[in-house]
């Protein structure tokens, strides 16, 4: 028997980090999200262009992580049995990352839409506490 047959993990598990914690909370996508809706506030009341290219690159930084978080939550906190239960889960990620995306705060500096992205994220914040209640 070869040596790498031997060392060969046995159980192979899946997390949202390289340690299956089990830690997750939707408000980690909240809080990018309030900052995407704070920067975009400052960028249009600001007219320097070194200010609104800094703001531009940090808001579109904060939307890659409000999917990250999101992603996470969609694919590895949530399993079959929760979207039996809110058929409307999968459209409410589905939603909440396109609001995250280039078609939405990555793409543009509306807060309207930042506060679009923040009510799905309420949403999905809702369900999520319901679970870690039963």
């Amino acid at each position: 028997m070869r040596l790498s047959h031997l060392l060969r993990p046995r159980l192979v598990a899946g997390a949202h980090c390289d340690l299956p914690c089990g830690v997750y909370d939707p408000a980690q996508a909240r809080i990018e999200a309030e900052s995407i809706k704070a920067i975009c506030e400052k960028y249009q009341a600001n007219t320097d262009p070194e200010f609104r290219t800094r703001a531009l690159i940090i808001k579109e930084q904060r939307s890659e992580l409000v999917k990250h978080h999101l992603w996470v939550l969609w694919t590895d906190y949530f399993k079959a049995p929760h979207f039996e239960k809110y058929p409307n889960l999968n459209q409410l990620f589905n939603e909440a990352t396109k609001l995250s995306g280039a078609a939405g705060t990555k793409g543009q500096a509306d807060p309207a839409v930042a506060e679009q992205l923040l009510g799905k994220i309420e949403e999905i914040s809702k369900i999520f506490w319901e679970t870690k209640q039963a």
